[in-house]
This record gives C-alpha cells, structure tokens and sequence, in this order.
C-alpha cells in the first residue's frame, strides 16, 4: 500500500499538471483558482476564494496561536515567444514536466498544498495554525494578489485577525515558495522604478535656438550608469540602476526636444530605506525624479529566525535573492524556497522535474515539522 507521502507526491504532479493546461495570466487566473478550488474540495478540505486568490485553514484554528502561512502564486507571465511547444500542453518526458509556470511557480505551489494536506488536521497538535494561500497577480506585483487577500475583511474574520497588524503572534511567520533549487533565499532586493524627466526649451533644430532636452538628462544619464552607493550588503551586494526607457514626446525631426524622460529600474539591498535612495539620487540629479511605487521594498529575515535556523539544521543553505517575489508585500518574517531553478523561470519551453517536486514535499514537511517541534507552543 502507498504511503501518505506517496499519495501526495502523484497528486500534486496530476494537480500541476491541470493547471499548466489552463491559461493564467496575471490578473486572468479564474480558471487555475476554480482547479484549486476543486481540488480542496476533493481532498474534502474547505478552500475560500478571494479576487482569484484561494486560501485554505487548518483545523481546528485557534486565534492564540502562533500562525505559519504557506504561500505561493498560481499566476503566469505570458509565454515567451521561443517556445517550440505548447505552453499549455503538460508533457512528461524523461522526468521531466513541461509547461508555462511549471517551474515558476507551480512545483513549489502544488509542493506546499502538499504539505499543507499532509499538516491540515495534525498541526493543531503542536499548537500552530497554518494557512494555504495560492495567490494572483505575483508575476506583475499586482494590488489583487497578497496584499489584497492579508487585507480583506472576510479573510481576516476567517483566520480570526491572526495576520492583522498589532495581533500578530511573534511567532507567525511566512515561507513563500519560488524556485530556489530548494536553498533558503532569506533576502531580497527592493525594486523601485523611477520616472525621471529632463526639461528644456523650444527651438528650430537648424538654428542655435532652445534648450536641447536630450542634452540636459545625458549628465544624469551617466550618473545613473556610473554611480556606487557606499553600503553594500554581504548578501544582495550593491544597490543597482539601469537605466531602461528612454523618449522624447518629438514627432518633428527639426525640432529641439523640451522633454526628455526616462525610467530607471533600482534594485535595493536591506542596507537602504527606499527614501535614503530617492533622497541621494535627488542630491545628485537635476532631472525631476518620481518614483512609481514604494512598495517593493527590500526584505531580510534574520539569520537566527527560529524558521531559518530550522533549515540550516536540515542542512541548507542560505543566500540573498537578486529577484523580487511576494515576500516584498508579507509584512512579517518570512522566508522565500522551493522546488525548480530561478534561471528556468519565464524562459522558452520551461520545465520543472519532477523529482524536484518530490523532493520539495519532503523538504516543506521536514522544515515546518523541524521548526514547530523547535518552538513548542
């Protein structure tokens, strides 16, 4: 007879492979949140719906008790135009299962269902809650995913305010699953884009007429380019600019452009607060500098973290991540690992192997036992 784990290993390789079939673009993923749904209420575990996001409780839920959310996404980038096959077609070959969002981040997606199955009704023995939350919209930080679903009122009422701020057990902590070759990713860079805009003054092109626009951004141009924050951090190294878009709103080749604008993408290490940034590239650009969003900030779980000293005792690894993942909008400790490689993730033909996810169950289960067996409650 087949084990427990046995079981959940072939059903979350079925489960994966159901939702690659089914398109789910960022802010499009009705369908994969109905297969989650479905799946919930086979395994007769009652599943909720949020937006498109899908959460489940263990039970029985207890409101004093420390909480660990199990969190991953179920949306995906659109297919990147070199594929060969059908992104939508999950073929297993060679131990391998092909498909959009296989690798990203549908294996450690099915993985922590798994581990929540395999926890649902036995956690409360050990004086936890847990919580599965598949989520939307990750793919383009969207406002509908994560954020949307820790600030709704019936989700709350549902985990009985656990994850509001000021009643939050110090305890209660996230993983988040995202391809890490399974290895812990306990920091991540903040992403701020900036719209910068250089000004100038009208004038005929063949005549020494106007202020030249263009000309005006190129010092700030090279200051992004050439520019070294002075902390750097021993995990996510230095801050980063690049400089991405650049346009003018000319139609006229003969006229001397007054606008120039451009958008620089910074990735932040935990050394900096976004406004220690904005604030010392103001002091060095003419150029007017708006940022888009404050929201991606930079994010670090201390290395003694009960949860991380928990891995390193299961024989992890440790490292800071250059990508930036629902982990950013978790406003609590929170750890990002799984099954599959970053470097497959929104590459052409991705896949994920399927042992990967084998090992990823067995991985989440011995983590989340190793960490509340470490901190009794």
């Amino acid at each position: 007879m087949a084990s427990e784990r046995t079981i959940l290993k072939q059903e979350s390789v079925d489960l994966l492979r159901s939702l690659i079939a089914i398109p789910s673009f960022s802010k499009e993923e009705a369908g994969t949140a109905a297969c989650l749904l479905d799946f919930f209420e086979k395994k007769g575990i009652r599943a909720y719906r949020q937006g498109n996001n899908i959460y489940a409780l263990s039970e029985p839920f207890d409101a004093k008790a420390p909480t660990l959310l199990l969190n991953s996404h179920h949306d995906t980038v659109k297919p990147n135009p070199q594929y060969t096959r059908d992104p939508f077609l999950p073929a297993l070959e060679d131990g391998r299962l092909y498909g959009l969002g296989s690798n990203d981040a549908g294996a450690s997606l099915v993985s922590l269902i798994a581990a929540f199955c395999n926890g649902y009704n036995k956690i409360s023995q050990q004086g936890w809650n847990m919580v599965l939350a598949a989520t939307a919209e990750e793919e383009i930080s969207g406002s509908g995913g994560i954020e949307a679903l820790l600030q709704d009122e019936e989700f709350n009422r549902q985990t009985k305010g656990c994850f509001r701020p000021g009643q939050l057990h110090p305890l209660t902590t996230a993983v988040v699953g995202e391809p890490t070759l399974l290895q812990m990713a306990v920091a991540e860079r903040g992403l701020m884009v900036l719209d910068v805009l250089s000004g100038g003054r009208a004038g005929h092109a063949a005549r020494e007429e106007g202020e030249n626009a263009i000309y005006n951004a190129l010092n700030d141009l090279n200051w992004f380019r050439e520019y070294r924050f002075k902390k750097v951090s021993p995990l996510l190294g230095e801050n980063k600019m690049s400089v991405t878009v650049i346009h003018t709103p000319n139609k006229a080749h003969n006229q001397v452009p007054t606008e120039c604008h451009f958008v620089v993408d910074t990735r932040i290490n935990e050394c900096y607060s976004f406004e220690e940034v904005l604030a010392e590239i103001r002091q060095h650009c003419t150029s007017l500098i708006t940022p888009r969003s404050t929201r991606l900030r930079s994010t670090q779980i201390a290395l003694d973290h009960p949860l991380v000293k928990a891995g390193m005792g299961l024989g992890l690894s440790y490292y800071g991540s250059p990508t930036t993942s629902d982990k950013a909008l978790i406003p609590f400790a929170s750890l990002k690992i799984g099954p599959g490689d970053s470097a497959r993730s929104h590459s052409a033909d991705e896949f994920v192997y399927t042992a990967e996810i084998e090992k990823g169950i067995d991985l989440y289960i011995d983590l989340i036992s190793t960490f509340m067996a470490s901190n009794p409650v």
